[in-house]
């Protein structure tokens, strides 16, 4: 017998939206979470909340497809593009529906509230965290969802027919448990823990991709990973209000035209190849120990500026334009498993939604965009989910559970070092000498781990085990797809190729077959 028609693995914005989503066709649902429900980057405590932008109407809907695929730079795939566009305006609504209060603009009309990488207005709303947590909370309460907090998923389960279920590793009890379900959902979130400087939460390692991989689904886009300046000082590790970049000067940066890169660096937050202000980030990459800024601020600040030192003065009791240092950090994932429109995985009750998917962003995405697609993209995979596993039973048996692990100082000292690897090679510093090393030293990693696997019966061993090996995999995915792309495109940026090529214009999708990357341009 099943224990859930439908088990969603990741409790942020796009994983509560799809247990909800599943719930309310009356499926049984069951949400769990490596660390708490409402976790992930959808609740990193980096930055004030989250901006959810939209088209300003029904007349707007095609004017920001068209410019999805374009700051996408033909990355993004345009059917999956429409159809996140068309669905922001009723997932809004549901939102509010919901009790979930929306911040809305005081000055909409100000440059601030431009979108990243667009050119005009869109629908904006704040999304604070805990309005958000607090009503969908009540939503979920109500549901009578079965929530599993402290739940990691080391395996998915597959019976003739396609996944049925999943481990689980109870860290609350140090015990695997074995989950029966007639479809899963992953929304676990992008790759940013993946790297030692990250705006992201540190257990979003990509190992649900790299799962995924396994069992035979596709990654797309994994090369375009958006790279964000945050604050070295006076706080590490958050996120830098872009937006202030047109009051500050840059310690060191002499372009002859620095004023004009400095205020068009202003109107995106992460780092973009394929414009001209891309400068500004080389330069603050090249300074060690991170590039120190000064301000001449305006007297009254604009209000999107405003939030942010209200918010950053309240939560560490200092200014957020003194004493400023920053540096590139790893921020939200453009690229990850490949969906279509139904939110499925290519494999039969394998669904999947949020950060943890790619297909509807390309090689830029606009800001606002990813919290829109975990709403819209959550509210598909649900339902999909639900459909699934009502047309569908369920045949799993018993699974042989891991023997061998390797012990938990060698499993922290490899998920450090992984890190480290994929800071120093893998943000800014991208080229085939550097991506070559790192793809060989991620693979001696996984190699030496291996050899010290031992007999084990330890949940907690085989659990960190599972988790650092497939970070490791997750890795070198990434890093294999930033060595196929020999060119500079949005995200992506090599120093060896730093434009972009007409040769390389189309998206890839990455496959794992017998433990070898394939990866393969695709034609949309």
């Amino acid at each position: 017998m099943r224990d859930c028609d439908v088990l969603v693995i990741g409790a942020g914005i796009a994983g509560t939206t799809a247990a909800l989503a599943a719930a309310n066709t009356g499926a049984r649902v069951i949400l769990a979470s490596t660390v708490h429900i409402f976790s992930g980057s959808s609740f990193f405590g980096g930055t004030w909340g989250l901006g959810l932008i939209g088209p300003q109407d029904i007349s707007d809907e095609a004017e920001l497809t068209q410019t999805i695929l374009s700051i996408g730079r033909g990355m993004a795939v345009p059917t999956l593009v429409t159809q996140l566009v068309k669905g922001i305006e009723p997932v809004i609504r549901q939102l509010e529906s919901r009790g979930v209060h929306l911040r809305h603009a005081q000055a909409a009309e100000q440059q601030e509230f431009i979108p990243c990488f667009d050119h005009k207005q869109r629908s904006w709303q704040g999304l604070g965290r805990s309005a958000y947590r607090k009503a969908i909370a009540d939503a979920l309460e109500i549901q009578q969802l079965m929530m599993l907090p402290y739940h990691e998923l080391i395996d998915l389960v597959e019976d003739d027919c396609g996944i049925c279920g999943a481990l689980l590793y109870d860290s609350t009890h140090s015990e695997l448990r074995q989950i029966k379900a007639g479809a899963v959902v992953l929304a676990t979130g992008g790759f940013g823990g993946l790297f030692e400087h990250t705006l992201t939460m540190p257990d979003v390692l990509g190992t649900a991709q790299a799962i995924a991989l396994k069992h035979g689904a596709a990654l797309i886009n994994a090369e375009f990973i958006q790279i964000m300046p945050g604050l070295l000082s006076p706080k590490k590790g958050i996120v830098f209000n872009e937006k202030s970049f047109r009051f500050a000067r840059l310690e060191g940066f002499e372009e002859q035209n620095f004023s004009h890169l400095m205020t068009a660096r202003a109107g995106h937050g992460p780092f973009s190849a394929s414009l001209p202000d891309h400068l500004v980030d080389l330069a603050i990459a090249r300074k060690s120990g991170g590039a120190k800024l000064s301000y001449s601020l305006p007297d009254v600040l604009p209000e999107f500026m405003q939030t942010y030192a209200d918010w950053f003065y309240h939560s560490f009791h200092c200014s957020p334009f003194k004493n400023v240092r920053i540096a590139p950090y790893a921020h939200a994932a453009n690229g990850g498993i490949y969906i279509d429109s139904s939110a499925s995985c290519g494999i039969p009750g394998l669904f999947a939604c949020g950060e943890a998917t790619g297909g509807m962003h390309g090689a830029d995405r606009i800001g606002g965009l990813s919290s829109a697609n975990c709403l819209v993209f959550g509210e598909i995979a649900g339902q999909a989910a639900a459909a699934y596993a009502q047309s569908h039973t369920t045949k799993m048996h018993s699974i042989v559970l891991p023997t061998k692990a390797a012990s938990i100082t060698d499993c922290q000292y490899a998920l450090k070092h992984i890190r480290h690897i994929m800071d120093t090679n893998c943000l800014l510093g991208r080229e085939s000498r550097t991506l070559t090393q790192a793809q060989q030293q991620l693979s001696h990693i996984q190699a030496q781990l291996s050899q010290r696997f031992t007999p084990s019966s330890d949940p907690q061993s085989i659990a960190l085990t599972a988790r650092v090996s497939y970070a490791c995999l997750s890795a070198r995915a990434l890093v294999a797809a930033m060595l196929a792309r020999p060119e500079s495109r949005g995200s992506h940026f090599r120093h060896d190729f730093p434009t972009a090529n007409s040769a390389c214009a189309q998206a890839h999708t990455l496959t794992l077959r017998r433990e070898e990357f394939d990866i393969t341009p695709i034609v949309f």
